[in-house]
């Protein structure tokens, strides 16, 4: 017998999308019939989806929570919790997220992990992995301390090409040790998630804009450039060719550079894949001159129109297979703190809209197929991950982190009755679609806007990503 079974809607399988029931046992899918097939086998709810388009859980591989926020002149404060983030995530229909493990100090890299999971075990509504974060010079033992988090369910490992700001020394790993991290990670079965800046270049317009006394924020696109992340990205990319096994995953992808360089790595056969951000890809450099542009800002800086139009053609089977957020849910106030090059505040407030907004983008608006925005926002980023077919996938085994999005009445964003920040870049936005339920593992968490989420819901995920992903550029 079945627990629940979900009937009547169009469902995106991983063949394409087709009326199909689902049949729910416990946290996983135990049946996909024919519509109709299932309801005999119901013991429990059968939930109609008539008119609705039956998606699995977003996946977002970019998230902040409990990070440090730099505020000028005073102690850095924390973000907003996994708590928080996580159930605005699941009332936008994304299931799980991926943070950061920073090794920081004289931290072990398993030292990183335990902290990252005494601060999300039991304080997290969604399900949830994270990438180790390594900062500045890497210490030779860390190398063996990577290959046995790998081993442990940790294969991603985020780095800095960049201090991003002159007064966040301390971020940026020099290539030597980048392509030390690549030889372990080869052998070890990760994949390097890389943050491309050139570091010369950003802090060469850093004290060129200063001197020239042009310092306000809307200038960001001259520091964090186009030809940074050309110099950055093929640097990078050179690196991993010459160690064999080695994957790249190149994180918020902003330039047309960066994804020429991407897309001529991939002819080549190089193991590397795209992700960019929601920001990028609906804002533009000219609107840090609205007021309180700061809202649409993140690192890398938004660049220009032919830069966007360069990022949405890589989005259909190009150079990019994941659109993340690079979530940092934090008041507004906090959001405006600064207003230089220097001190604007990074991230977004962007996961709770991101599912409906990457679907009214691509279907409504640029006639993408079903199954290729679902790949955007949840398969692609569970097969480079490691998470795949337990996430990302409406299919026998998989877990049942199912998302009914009903595309019968618009939407339109209002931080207001969100879930995540007092204000949304994305605000009065008209969405084609919103999610009317959300499932974890089988558990009706989000149902017509209201909450039944425990925080003791969300599970650690290790994850182990498959060598087709390390060998060749297979999504």
């Amino acid at each position: 017998m079945l627990d629940i079974v979900v009937s009547g809607g169009l469902a995106v399988l991983p063949s394409g999308a087709e009326p199909a029931d689902l049949g729910i046992a416990g946290d996983k899918i135990a049946a996909i019939g024919a519509p109709g097939s299932l309801a005999a086998l119901v013991a429990g709810r059968l939930i109609d989806a008539a008119g609705q388009i039956v998606i699995p859980g977003g996946i977002d591989p970019h998230v902040h929570c409990n990070w440090p926020m730099p505020v000028p002149d005073a102690e850095a404060k924390l973000t907003e919790p996994a708590s928080r983030v996580s159930q605005a995530a699941l009332f936008g229909g994304t299931t799980t997220t991926i943070d950061f493990a920073p090794v920081e100090g004289s931290d072990t890299v398993q030292q990183a992990i335990e902290r990252r999971h005494q601060q999300w075990a039991g304080a997290c509504y969604g399900d949830y992995a994270f990438h180790t974060m390594l900062l500045g010079k890497i210490a030779p033992e860390i190398l063996g301390q990577l290959a046995e988090a790998v081993e442990a369910g940790h294969p991603s490992v985020k780095m800095f090409t960049t201090d991003i700001t002159p007064s966040r020394r301390g971020r940026m790993v020099q290539h030597g040790d980048i392509w030390e991290v690549l030889k372990v990670l080869a052998k070890a079965g990760g994949i390097a998630a890389i943050h491309a800046e050139d570091n010369d270049i950003v802090m060469h317009m850093y004290d060129k804009l200063m001197r020239e006394q042009r310092t306000g924020f809307e200038n960001m696109a001259e520091v964090h450039n186009t030809l940074s992340e050309d110099l950055s990205f093929n640097r990078v990319i050179r690196l991993a060719a010459n160690v064999e096994g080695a994957a790249l995953y190149m994180m918020h992808t902003s330039a047309a550079t960066g994804v020429r360089a991407i897309a001529a790595a991939r002819a080549n056969g190089v193991p590397i894949y795209g992700e960019t951000l929601h920001q990028y890809l609906m804002y533009n450099s000219e609107d840090y001159k609205k007021p309180n542009g700061q809202i649409y800002h993140t690192y890398p800086s938004l660049k220009f129109p032919a830069d966007q139009a360069a990022l949405w053609e890589a989005t259909n089977h190009g150079a990019i297979q994941t659109v993340a957020t690079d979530e940092i849910c934090c008041p507004l106030r906090i959001k405006l703190q600064g207003r230089r090059i220097d001190d604007t505040t990074g991230g977004n407030a962007g996961v709770e809209p991101r599912v409906s907004l990457i679907y009214t983008e691509t279907v409504e608006k640029r006639g993408y197929t079903l199954n290729d925005f679902v790949g955007l926002i949840s398969t692609n980023a569970a097969k480079i991950m490691g998470l795949y077919p337990r996430k990302g996938a409406l299919t026998v085994g998989s877990d049942a982190d199912i998302v009914l999005l009903d595309p019968r009445q618009r939407h339109i964003v209002r931080a207001a009755a969100m879930h995540e920040a007092d204000y949304s870049p994305w605000e009065g936005r008209d969405l084609a679609a919103w999610p009317s339920l959300t499932m974890l593992r089988g558990k009706i968490v989000v149902e017509n806007g209201v909450f039944h989420g425990d925080l003791k819901d969300g599970q650690f995920l290790p994850r182990k990503v498959p060598d087709e992903i390390r060998s060749r550029p297979a999504v």
